[in-house]
């Protein structure tokens, strides 16, 4: 099989693992995987998952990929936080939520880091459109701070929420507080309303 021809098949889909390929043809020769991506056509994303070369300089892809090679999960913590301006730190590793086990991988996009939590809490999150009419699963900000306390949980001290350095303005004038009590009540963690207690007197919410 040529490259070309594999590429007019698998192209559309950006991101692609091997039972895909498998799935349309049987006999395929994994062995091509390894030569195209030494070639530079192809990038390894994780163990048996790939996106073609061209998507580098597509922007929101290195997200869309978060999606894509750990399923199910939804980008959430420092990631989210720091696309809604709600923390200021540059975020180095895009941070997602799963109910598979905890994993984490690196691939030409960046680091890609995957929180376990129990399937019933595997809500919250919106799909926020990007180029090609795809879409990304990303928390919405009051679950992506709940999601943060809850699997942070030295975030029980004053001093400890103060150094999170959340944006003020954010907090008071555009975070949904009755969401984030409702959404906290299904947590149905004791821990994490006490932490929520704290969040809102710390920043005086």
């Amino acid at each position: 099989m040529s490259f070309l021809e594999f590429k007019d098949k698998m192209f559309d889909l950006a991101c692609f693992n091997i039972y895909q390929i498998y799935a349309w043809q049987p006999g395929f020769d994994r062995n091509n995987l390894t030569r195209w991506t030494k070639k530079g056509y192809l990038i390894r994303l994780r163990q048996g998952y790939f996106a073609f070369s061209e998507y580098k300089h597509k922007p929101d892809y290195a997200l869309y990929f978060a999606n894509r090679i750990y399923r199910p999960s939804y980008i959430s913590l420092h990631t989210a936080l720091a696309f809604y301006g709600m923390i200021p730190e540059a975020v180095v590793q895009i941070t997602s939520i799963t109910s598979l086990k905890t994993a984490s991988f690196t691939n030409y996009f960046g680091e890609y880091s995957y929180n376990n939590i129990k399937e019933n809490l595997m809500f919250g999150y919106d799909l926020k459109p990007i180029a090609d009419n795809r879409t990304i699963q990303f928390a919405a900000p009051e679950k992506a701070l709940l999601d943060l306390l809850y699997l942070y949980p030295f975030y029980d001290s004053k001093q400890e929420l103060e150094e999170l350095r959340l944006d003020e303005d954010y907090l008071q004038e555009d975070l949904n507080k009755e969401l984030l009590m409702d959404s906290c009540d299904k947590f149905q963690s004791k821990a994490l309303d006490n932490r929520v207690k704290l969040l809102f007197k710390t920043y005086n919410l």
